[in-house]
């Protein structure tokens, strides 16, 4: 037994309407491909499943169970290949999103907020870890996108340029510049940085060595095998600088000490 929805299709328009010519027209198709088609079907099911007549046609009675039995699988058929629409254009499915930084704050959150709103139907799944995890899970397929800091390239993937943020700087009370509103990138030359050395501290010092590099000396950057909060706890006491982002950095830093619901990237 070999039929397809399209004939399924045609019969129940045909049962529907009462003629093979209402049910053409309301399919717009030729009526010679509808009727054709429908007695396909019932050569491959081997029996028929409408009386003809000059006035239209009429089921059968195993051509009425028949079409009982064909609306669900035409509906459902039809559902499917809406959903599988609606995955390939992003709009249902699933999205792993893998990320290094937070998301309790800032644009990422904003941004992933949004789309969430806008696409109701995605499950949308979040994976927090090292760069090179990141972009490992890229190559299998468990991670879909991967939204990292600084400049970022992966053989066979697009990098597109999301948004760029201003960086911040946690500084110790003590510190001459933590009463300042604004900390020039000239202010902090000649300063201690800490940062973690886990994924994203390598990034930050880059960021950090590409703008003070105008600057005779080397900065003073030290990277601790330590989490972001034990880095804020030793800065507490210290005179380091501890950088903390949400993306790109931009001129200006502000010198105030950090709040509980202050997003970390470090």
């Amino acid at each position: 037994m070999s039929f397809d929805i399209r004939q399924l299709r045609y019969a129940i328009a045909a049962a529907d309407h009462g003629s093979f010519y209402r049910a053409a027209r309301a399919l717009d198709v030729e009526q010679s491909t509808l009727s054709r088609a429908i007695l396909k079907l019932e050569r491959s099911i081997g029996m028929p499943i409408f009386e003809r007549s000059r006035a239209g046609v009429t089921t059968t009675l195993a051509g009425n169970a028949f079409i009982r039995g064909a609306k669900p699988m035409v509906a459902t058929a039809e559902k499917l290949v809406a959903m599988m629409r609606a995955a390939g254009q992003g709009r249902a499915g699933g999205l792993v999103l893998g990320h290094n930084s937070s998301v309790s704050a800032g644009n990422l959150r904003a941004t992933m907020m949004s789309w969430c709103d806008a696409h109701p139907d995605v499950e949308v799944g979040c994976v927090e870890a090292d760069r090179s995890v990141l972009l490992a899970g890229l190559d299998t397929g468990e991670i879909d996108i991967a939204i990292l800091m600084g400049a970022a390239g992966h053989n066979g993937f697009r990098c597109e340029s999301l948004w760029s943020e201003r960086m911040l700087a946690a500084l110790p009370l003590s510190h001459p510049l933590a009463e300042r509103d604004v900390v020039h990138w000239t202010d902090l030359r000649g300063e201690r940085f800490l940062l973690p050395a886990a994924d994203p501290g390598p990034e930050l010092r880059d960021m950090l060595l590409g703008r003070l590099a105008v600057s005779s000396a080397k900065p003073d950057i030290r990277m601790l095998q330590a989490s972001r909060e034990t880095v804020l706890s030793v800065l507490g006491g210290s005179s380091g600088v501890k950088r903390r982002s949400k993306g790109t950095p931009d001129r200006r830093r502000r010198g105030t000490p950090f709040s509980d619901n202050m997003m970390l990237v470090c």
